[in-house]
């Protein structure tokens, strides 16, 4: 069905022809290519490994332990575990890089090695580009018997990382132990079914409503934590009377939030709010990728901050957040990159950040939502075929609007004076995605449409 090589890893569903989908051959030639790639010429021969639930992750997971093996190294394999986890991990164990094996929001066909470098931080694109060279070439030798790599096994670091939240100082239990939240948690039965319990009870929430939180990789709906596909996570909110509700993704690296009244607060509003929290307390600046909400530049000027922005990919919000010394980060799909913690999205880090802020405010979500600026968005995609060409079709639609304020850092981004557009093809899906915003939610849907609308009169 597919493969897809790119800045957020090697992905794609399993089954099939090798080169043309995730095989069991692909997953072990750019593991062997990652694995030879981050510790040629370092003395580190340690790499960190944990995957989210999917049916196929075991599978994959004795792969890449295998492979990482037959190179040599020596492998720290976290089992089930989240994306942000490991990336903690890899610095924690003084290791060359890490694997996280997860899809991510991806259906349950999918699956992905996700690759990080000795801090713990996504592979540059220069490093991608050396990974799948590598690969298609196998231009390297395995190891002989004597010196294959050792697997240690180590399930302690769930309990490291809600420690390391515990342990951050805008993070203020008592108040949320204060505030007897009841709060539902739908985690698409994968690690985060854990993981987010745990944290609540750590953080003194008493009464959770476990939904959907078995880690079997069984997905009971579409995983991406979108309002379409948390309908059991409203009606748990709603008939439990909780004063909130909790999705993320597969491997926890995406945080959604509902209200009390069983409404989403807005996975592009997560950043927006724990923003808000932290700019009251460290003034700085902050950035979010080129298709979040602008609601993030108006909360930072709010606190005397500058708001910058960066090409979608998390990899390329964590080199802007550096360059500028950003405060606070992440991107409008529920992602989370607190500095103070690690440079990566991390949902525990989202979670006891909003809690807090939420205790202190003392109001419901609702009310705090209102508050905040308010902006309404539309996301739309389009499914690439072969014969489209994304590069010509961007061309055209630049030429067509070079009047209006435009950026192509990450495809074609084009800010009108209410609304903006932003077309750009996926990283990790065959689509072109047309996001735009506006004041109202007609508004971003009337533009997206007119855009639409322009690119099928240019394809025919």
């Amino acid at each position: 069905m597919a493969l897809i090589k790119s800045i957020s890893g090697i992905r794609g569903t399993i089954g099939g022809l090798a080169g043309d989908n995730l095989t069991p051959i692909d997953i072990v030639k750019f593991t062997a290519a990652f694995g030879k790639m981050i510790t040629e010429g370092s003395t580190k021969k340690k790499i960190v490994i944990g995957r989210d639930a999917r049916v196929s992750g075991e599978m994959v997971n004795n792969l890449v332990v295998g492979t990482l093996q037959s190179i040599g190294v020596e492998v720290i394999d976290l089992g089930l575990s989240t994306t942000p986890t490991v990336e903690l991990a890899v610095p924690k164990e003084n290791a060359a890089g890490g694997i996280i094996l997860t899809a991510s929001h991806n259906p349950g066909e999918w699956n992905a090695l996700k690759l990080l470098n000795e801090k713990g931080e996504f592979i540059n694109d220069e490093e991608g580009k050396k990974v799948l060279s590598l690969g298609e070439s196998l231009s390297f030798e395995f190891a002989d018997y004597k010196n294959l790599g050792s697997v240690t096994r180590d399930d302690s670091y769930e309990q490291k990382h809600i420690q390391d939240v515990l342990d951050l100082e805008l993070v203020d239990v008592e108040a949320i132990k204060q505030a007897n939240f009841k709060i539902a948690v739908d985690a698409v039965n994968s690690t985060g079914g854990t993981f987010i319990p745990n944290l609540l009870k750590a953080l003194g929430v008493d009464v959770v409503y476990k939904i959907h939180c078995e880690p079997n990789g069984q997905f009971p709906h579409n995983p991406e934590p979108l309002k379409e596909n948390l309908t059991d996570l409203s009606a748990a909110v709603l008939s439990n009377g909780a004063d909130l509700g909790i999705a993320v993704d597969p491997d926890v690296d995406r945080l959604v939030f509902m209200m009390e009244d069983g409404d989403l607060f807005g996975e592009e509003y997560t950043l927006v709010a724990v923003a808000d929290y932290i700019l009251t307390h460290h003034k700085g600046n902050t950035v979010s990728n080129l298709s979040s909400t602008r609601a993030l530049r108006d909360v930072t000027q709010k606190h005397g901050g500058e708001y910058f922005a960066a090409a979608v990919g998390e990899v390329n919000v964590v080199t802007k957040m550096k360059e500028v010394h950003a405060v606070i980060g992440g991107e409008g799909n529920g992602g989370i990159i607190y500095p103070a913690s690690h440079y990566g999205r991390d949902s525990l880090v989202g979670v006891a950040l909003f809690l807090t802020h939420l205790a202190k405010l003392n109001i419901k979500a609702s009310a705090y939502r209102a508050q905040l600026p308010q902006y309404f968005m539309s996301k739309n995609k389009i499914t690439l075929t072969p014969e489209l060409d994304i590069d010509s079709l961007l061309t055209k639609m630049q030429q067509k609007y070079a009047h209006e304020n435009h950026t192509t850092i990450d495809g074609l981004k084009i800010d009108f004076e209410n609304e903006w557009v932003h077309l750009r093809k996926s990283n990790t899906e065959p689509i072109i995605r047309i996001y735009s915003e506006g004041p109202t939610q007609e508004a971003a849907e009337a533009i997206a449409q007119k855009i639409i609308n322009e690119i099928n009169e240019i394809v025919g």
